[in-house]
């Protein structure tokens, strides 16, 4: 059964899956409150991008999930809550772990006790594939174990599990979405996808990555974003936790030779060691089993990851997308 609810929160909407997130929720006719993380600079990150229009439309606040007041009043006056605020870059996680913790887990936590005491309709809490770790099988279901291999994913295993305990223990009418490797417009260069493309339109013709053997399932923004909405407005998510994903792999070797396809560049790769991770940490195999939101939510992807890289070179194209982003020359070997 679905329920639209209409006046929605989303926690971390200035970021990549956010905004898109935000702007899309805005273009059904919801009301949409975006909370930013506070920043001196009074930047609401990529929302300040979106047209005038939209913009006007959105309640932006700022706050921090760490803060349980700054939560708690956000929520005041919602039906839903869309938790997307973490810290999500991995490599980070070896040299900070502990805020990994105070970001994921305890703001994951003051998200559900506000929405147990506020009487939220449904919360959506975002995870993410890592937590399964290296594929122990294939695809990848949601009954698969949670193997934390780095700081990130074992704080988005713990912050799974205090999500999933408030709907146990107190009835909080919570759903897990659990995205594969999202990409899109908007993304930062801490992700392959981007790092490739913007590479590959420098025109140096030599990419800095990281290992090349690894299979991961790329899913475009605006699918992911379809099926957290679909979770968000359906009671049958509720205590579920749901994959969200095409079911494909391709190796990281792969997507760059679709890149250099698109592009229309050849393309030779060097090794950065800076973006190896440590041999124990690196999840091997990614690949995701949607036949429970398939079945249960009606959800499927529309993009295949060829169609997807389209449309994600031809934002990164435009020089003025680029010009948000740091020189990609300091990313070139």
């Amino acid at each position: 059964m679905s329920e639209k609810l209409q006046t929605i929160l989303v926690t971390g909407a200035e970021g990549f899956i956010g905004s898109h997130l935000v702007e899309t929720l805005i273009g059904q006719g919801r009301r949409v409150r975006a909370m930013a993380l506070y920043n001196s600079f009074g930047s609401y990150g990529w929302l300040d991008t979106l047209p005038a229009a939209t913009r006007a439309k959105i309640d932006l606040v700022m706050g921090d999930v760490r803060d349980p007041f700054s939560v708690r009043e956000a929520m005041r006056g919602c039906d839903g809550v869309m938790h997307l605020a973490a810290l999500i870059a991995i490599p980070y996680s070896y040299a900070a772990p502990s805020s990994y913790i105070d970001t994921n887990v305890t703001g994951t936590l003051n998200v559900v006790q506000a929405a147990r005491d506020l009487a939220i309709q449904k919360v959506v809490h975002t995870s993410t594939s890592e937590v399964y770790g290296t594929a122990q099988f294939v695809p990848i279901s949601e009954t698969h174990p949670l193997v934390g291999q780095s700081p990130y994913s074992a704080s988005k295993i713990g912050a799974d599990q205090i999500a999933y305990s408030y709907y146990c223990s107190f009835s909080t009418p919570v759903a897990i979405a659990r995205p594969f490797n999202t990409y899109g417009p908007r993304q930062s260069m801490r992700a392959v996808i981007p790092t490739m493309i913007l590479q590959a339109l420098s025109g140096n013709g030599t990419l800095s990555l990281g290992s090349l053997h690894p299979t991961r399932d790329f899913n475009f923004v605006l699918d992911t974003v379809a099926g957290l909405i679909a979770i968000l407005d359906h009671k049958k998510s509720i205590g579920e936790t749901i994959n969200i994903g095409s079911g494909t792999e391709i190796s990281i070797g792969d997507t760059v030779k679709l890149v250099s396809e698109l592009t229309g560049k050849k393309l030779e790769v060097k090794t950065d060691q800076a973006r190896l991770r440590p041999e124990n940490s690196e999840v091997e195999r990614l690949c995701c089993d949607n036949e429970k939101i398939t079945k249960l939510l009606g959800w499927k992807p529309s993009h295949d990851l060829k169609k997807g890289l389209a449309h994600t070179i031809e934002w990164f194209a435009n020089p003025a997308n680029r010009a948000y982003y740091h020189d990609v020359r300091a990313y070139v070997v």
